[in-house]
């Protein structure tokens, strides 16, 4: 492990230190070498193996390299000003010059030990063969970012064209192999910190997925999970190919029920020992009970507060109160009666001598979790260190989940959480002077449209917005950090699209099980106590067998027996098809063209856990289907015949990317036109509901898919000369809040958007609006074809971008945070 750590950290050095021509032309360089040795070394099979992954190293390398300088030579007009250097395309590019450095610090390793009687040919040649496989799809995400760059509209990130080529060009895009991200490769182009880390939750995740839908309890599935993913430890290819799987066919409630594991009272409870002590951390239940509370611009008037009543009628809304001071009010009879009982936890007061006075602030928090899981007690820790370091109470909101709840649910019990706030500040041991907005992912969404709707409504706006890589576009439209979905282990592209399917109401929902209601909490754990016990023996017998199978192994040279590999089956595997099993070929015992054959016109290549679902390319979208109803793509389809052949044109004469054998993907392809409404997908809100904002601070993460809302939504509040800050972290994955206690990273992260929040509660320290920008000379492209490499934009760059080999300066990436960005 302290290996691999240091080669990451020497391929991070390189990614930095190097500009791209003078990478690739090394990395083309040693290819060569070590190509010719490998080749002359004989008929062996792993000589050959290696001859051809080199080669394959020096093709992928010499055919990305200008397409990539292409890219980077107007990433900056996509910017949201020359301080903040951050859009998907310049993200891209940055993930391509990952790995071209992890190859070019693997290919110099290869030649200086390969004539080494201690050099492993079978380690590195697995290692070298899986980057190869993910600088091909990097390669062809990287034709697909020119063909976005000649279809939008100038200046645009989001694919705006016509509905059916939307469709095409994102069904096309779904059909890309993805194991390769989630193996050997997993999560290179993050810090090396984070990297066991994302490695674990891989693990868990496919184990999870094994004991899926045997209606056992969340702990159940977790025990049972630990004793038996022992191989997909062992085996990372057994492990990427069975992450696609799983991602790609499993339902918006298995990702509900592996998030939720979180919430489990053991693990939330070891978590909460670690974080910071409160003296206050209550859960309230506030009554589905309207009230009035006063208009902003005439106190004299009143407007009535209804409750929640979408779907489900009218309910309690659950909120959470923390606070590191016993403050006035927090403790008084009226909240009392608001208290609802969460075991021994739920109430942390402790005697003292005196109360706090009550704080002239406050924090309104929204969690995240993709509308669909989690709820505060996932995110106290980072929640605890707030109240701590700002010395403020806050309000934690639990709104209702979809698919159970889609919207406008959420929305109508966030606005209703944050008026019952504002009216009763002195029971929360605030004065209610500075209020704050604060959330993440979708509860950044959240926080954004619940200022829309107080804006609508009249009442009071919160002094600021902090949001933390929100999603502010929900719509059908692909983007180039959108493309990144491909490789991202905590975001993944059809995971996306299920978990916002759910919350516009599109993804059907599970009928409960009527066994396992019959069980009751008893029958549940003596189930499951037998079930934990059979998963041990099975669990010891997997470990043994897999022990066993690597100690037989012969040479990859020796190819009179073919390696083959029983696995048993997982059981949401058979709930999802009812084929038989049969013995799989190992990917370690394909060779190069083998591997680059799947997904062609020949039948797939499948390793030991794969099995093909369906042979017909899947049908995927990236959220939501655009606007129109299925019946009517008949005629649709003939009008867009041209535009669809051109996605054949995507890829340069001798090249194509290695496809998905998993087949159709298990995705909603209903209508939702829901998706366009401002109160969903603020990034589309008219230019009169932008201009009613407060102050809004986002806080983003370079390698995060959600990246282009984030740069889009501040370039459109600028535009408006509205204030707003958009600062970006460097090399850490979405929901970076929820491991704030991971890494130093991840803890500098943090505390930015504690700064953030700062900044918004201290009176006069909001950010000066900026003078209404200029427009870009966009006319000087050609609006019919916008080429990406036009005179005009080569004329207008630096004359660092204008040569395709040499990147822009980066600011350092070893510290996880970018330059001040305000």
């Amino acid at each position: 492990m302290l290996g691999i750590n240091k080669e990451r950290k020497m391929a991070s050095r390189l990614t930095h230190g190097m500009d791209l021509r003078a990478m690739t032309q090394s990395l083309v360089a040693l290819s060569e070498d070590n190509a010719t040795y490998f080749a002359s070394q004989g008929p062996g099979e792993t000589a050959r193996r290696l001859a051809g992954a080199f080669t394959g190293i020096r093709e992928q390398a010499l055919g990305l390299e200008p397409a990539l300088g292409q890219l980077l030579g107007v990433a900056h007009l996509f910017d949201l000003d020359a301080e903040t250097p951050a859009n998907g395309y310049r993200s891209l590019v940055h993930t391509a010059r990952c790995c071209l450095a992890h190859l070019l610090h693997k290919a110099r390793y290869v030649a200086a030990s390969r004539k080494s009687i201690f050099f492993r040919a079978g380690h590195n040649l697995a290692e070298l063969e899986a980057y190869l496989a993910a600088l091909t799809q990097l390669r062809a995400l990287t034709y697909y970012a020119q063909r976005l760059l000649a279809a939008n509209r100038p200046g645009g990130l989001f694919f705006e064209g016509d509905g059916g080529l939307s469709a095409d060009f994102l069904r096309e895009y779904g059909t890309l192999h993805k194991g390769c991200f989630y193996g050997r490769c997993l999560g290179f182009q993050f810090t090396p910190a984070i990297r066991p880390f994302l490695q674990t939750i891989s693990i868990g995740l496919v184990s999870f997925g094994e004991h899926y839908k045997r209606n056992e309890s969340g702990i159940g599935v977790a025990a049972s999970s630990l004793f038996t993913g022992g191989r997909f430890a062992i085996d990372p290819e057994l492990r990427g190919a069975e992450f696609e799987r799983i991602t790609q066919n499993l339902d918006v409630h298995f990702w509900k029920a592996f998030w939720n594991v979180t919430e489990i009272e053991v693990l939330s409870s070891l978590a909460n020992m670690a974080s910071a002590t409160v003296r206050v951390c209550r859960a309230l239940s506030l009554p589905p009970q309207a009230f009035e509370i006063p208009l902003a611009n005439n106190p004299q008037l009143n407007v009535t507060i209804s409750p929640p009543v979408a779907h489900t009628g009218p309910g309690p809304v659950l909120v959470r109160l923390i606070s590191y001071d016993l403050r006035e009010g927090q403790d008084s009879e009226e909240l009392n009666i608001l208290a609802r009982s969460e075991g021994p936890r739920s109430l942390e007061l402790r005697p003292r001598p005196h109360h706090a006075p009550r704080s002239k602030s406050l924090v309104i928090h929204i969690h995240g979790g993709g509308f669909v899981a989690q709820t505060s007690k996932s995110h106290e820790p980072y929640l605890k260190s707030w109240a701590q370091e700002l010395g403020v109470p806050i309000l934690s909101i639990d709104y209702s989940l979809a698919p159970e709840a889609p919207f406008p649910r959420a929305l109508e019990e966030c606005f209703y959480a944050y008026c019952w706030a504002l009216k009763n500040c002195r029971l929360l041991g605030s004065t209610g002077e500075r209020v704050c907005l604060a959330g993440d992912s979708a509860g950044g969404n959240l926080c954004l449209t619940v200022s829309l709707r107080a804006a609508a409504y009249g009442v009071r706006l919160p002094d600021g917005v902090m949001a933390a890589y929100p999603a502010t576009m929900l719509q059908a439209s692909a983007s180039p950090s959108r493309l990144m979905s491909l490789m991202d282990p905590l975001l993944p592209l059809s995971v996306l699209s299920k978990c916002l399917s759910a919350y516009a109401g599109v993804e059907p929902e599970a009928q409960e099980d009527q066994e396992q209601q019959a069980l009751g909490v008893m029958g549940l754990v003596k189930r499951d106590t037998a079930l934990l016990l059979r998963d041990l023996r099975l669990g010891a017998s997997s470990w043994l067998n897999t022990f066993l199978e690597l100690g037989g192994r012969r040479p990859a040279d020796d190819c009179s027996q073919s390696a083959t590999e029983t696995m048993r089956r997982s059981v949401s595997e058979a709930a999802l098809q009812d084929h038989s099993s049969l013995p799989r070929e190992s990917p370690k015992s394909l060779t190069l063209q083998d591997l680059s054959l799947v997904g062609g016109s020949t039948p797939p290549v499948l390793s030991s856990s794969e099995e093909t679902l369906s042979s017909v390319p899947q049908e995927v979208n990236f959220f939501l289907p655009p606007s129109g109803t299925e019946d009517e793509t008949t005629e649709e389809e003939e009008d867009n015949r041209e535009n669809r052949d051109s996605l054949g044109s995507t890829f340069p004469d001798g090249f194509q990317p290695r496809r998905s054998s998993q087949g159709r993907a298990n995705l909603s392809l209903q209508t939702s036109p829901i998706v366009k409404n401002p109160f969903m997908s603020p990034l589309l809100a008219p230019d009169s509901m932008l201009q009613s904002l407060p102050p809004i601070h986002i806080v983003a993460c370079a390698l995060d898919p959600m990246l282009d809302d984030s740069v889009m939504f501040a370039r459109r509040l600028r535009g408006l000369g509205r204030p707003v800050t958009l600062r970006v972290v460097e090399d850490l994955p979405h929901g970076f809040l929820s491991l704030a206690a991971l890494c130093r990273e991840t803890r500098q992260a943090t505390a930015l958007c504690v700064e953030r929040i700062r900044l918004i509660l201290t009176p006069g320290a909001e950010p000066q609006v900026p003078p209404a920008p200029t427009k870009p000379r966009w006319s000087e492209r050609s609006r019919n074809k916008h080429s990406p490499q036009t005179p005009a934009s080569a004329a207008s760059s630096p004359p660092s971008l204008r040569n395709p080999g040499l990147s822009q300066a980066q600011p350092s990436r070893h510290s996880g945070l970018s330059p001040a960005r305000s």
